[in-house]
């Protein structure tokens, strides 16, 4: 990365209601000099309750956080880093090349598709939160000796 340009990143899932929005603010929070973050649903809905808590709780904000459509990216950002999140958006992407320098696909479980007492479905939003922060946090090691 040469002369302070930021690359951007794009999160993409289904719905952009838990997963991509989780890694999205995220990365936004551990890596902020480093990209530009976005996420996106192949068909967007809104940001789960329990995406806003269990962000919070690792203090992150997510004052603004919307769910988006791909559409809004696709064609219009220069996206260096497009990463899936869900096996869903893999299968349903639009074709993201030639907007997007490099694909990574990274499937998570739906944390939103958990069943149970609002405890059971509040641990199942933590547990996919933590494996995204380590999942995150190895790509910075990756792109950092790059």
């Amino acid at each position: 990365m040469s002369g302070g340009r930021k690359e951007s990143v794009l999160f993409l899932c289904t719905a952009n209601a838990a997963r991509s929005q989780m890694a999205e603010h995220l990365l936004r929070h551990m890596a902020p000099d480093r990209f530009d973050v976005f996420s996106a649903g192949v068909r967007p809905t809104e940001v789960h309750p329990l995406t806003h808590r269990v962000l919070n709780e690792a203090g992150i904000a997510t004052n603004g956080a919307r769910s988006k459509s791909a559409e809004e990216f696709l064609g219009k950002v220069a996206i260096a880093h497009a990463i899936i999140v869900c096996e869903k958006a893999q299968r349903s992407c639009p074709r993201v090349y030639p907007f997007a320098l490099k694909m990574h696909y990274w499937p998570f479980e739906d944390p939103a598709a958990i069943e149970g007492s609002e405890e059971d479905r509040l641990r199942g939003f933590r547990a996919i939160r933590d494996q995204i922060r380590e999942r995150i946090e190895s790509w910075l090691k990756e792109e950092g000796a790059g």
